[in-house]
């Protein structure tokens, strides 16, 4: 496998991933959950990253089924089953996760080393749109339903989780990862992988007048389709390309959360009332990993 300052490129896949479920722990009994990641990034730095959809968990409803948001109306024990089940899935069910309260801003926090991480998850819980974790066996998770999750690896294991609405798109927050990781790890830009997770794409994202000239001036034109739709893909790669990214290191899921509403959450699909799915990363200490 080609591979440039100690990863591969990236290449998403989707796999199901197996969890034992809470009241079939003492039978051991196996379920799967779908999960899009990269298996190459694991076996080259060991970061398991993963970006989840709607099935898998244990929620009803609107929030139906792996549900992972607490700030929603889901029953919170259901959430914390779902939580628990993907740790599981990814191999570390005994991993700290931090998951910061998001309010569509541009604020990172970062997590040293496991000594610190109480402090921070209380940092976070304060409003953060981006977890940076540089140790092992910390996972960090955001959620969303039409946002953009992106995650950030740097060759040495470190890596950012961050939530790229419009306003966090605007705001450089991804560009400001980047940055930070490549600033910690000592690495250029252009070495690390970054992963664009399910969102809403520009036939669906219509947004004000106002809106979408704000980002022709900071963008360029190219990222509206017209006057009115927003394409957050192409100006979010434009913001990384221009702070030294490898346009061959960017991978987008490609998937829209509106058009896909049936396997990922969607805020306009639904009218507002649905659960989250999530970006999640972790990096497993060598031995650490639990099989799958």
């Amino acid at each position: 496998m080609e591979t440039v300052a100690g990863l591969p490129y990236p290449r998403l896949s989707c796999n199901r991933f197996s969890f034992i479920t809470e009241d079939a722990c003492s039978r051991g009994e196996r379920e799967t959950m779908p999960l899009i990641s990269d298996d190459g990034l694991f076996r080259a730095c060991g970061v398991r990253i993963a970006f989840t959809g709607r099935e898998g968990g244990v929620s009803e409803g609107a929030y139906s089924s792996l549900n992972l948001g607490s700030h929603v109306e889901d029953d919170s024990s259901s959430v914390k089953e779902n939580r628990r089940r993907l740790l599981e899935a990814l191999g570390v069910p005994r991993a700290d996760l931090i998951v910061p309260n998001q309010v569509h801003g541009t604020r990172l926090v970062t997590v040293g080393d496991p000594g610190v991480f109480a402090s921070v998850q209380e940092d976070a819980a304060a409003g953060a749109d981006g977890v940076e974790v540089l140790c092992c066996n910390v996972a960090a998770l955001l959620c969303f339903a039409d946002c953009m999750p992106v995650i950030l690896v740097s060759p040495s294991g470190a890596f950012a989780v961050v939530h790229a609405g419009w306003r966090g798109v605007y705001g450089h927050i991804a560009v400001d990862a980047l940055r930070s990781l490549s600033r910690k790890t000592g690495c250029s830009p252009a070495d690390c992988n970054i992963y664009l997770g399910p969102f809403i794409h520009p036939e669906c994202f219509e947004v004000s007048q106002d809106l979408g000239d704000k980002f022709s001036s900071e963008f360029g034109s190219s990222c509206l389709v017209d006057s009115r739709h927003v394409d957050l893909e192409k100006a979010i790669r434009k913001d990384l390309l221009d702070a030294g990214a490898d346009s061959m290191r960017i991978l987008s899921a490609g998937i829209c959360t509106v058009c896909n509403s049936e396997e990922y959450y969607s805020y306009r699909a639904s009218g507002g009332v649905c659960g989250r799915h999530g970006a999640v990363a972790v990096r497993v200490a060598p031995g650490a990993e639990n099989p799958r």
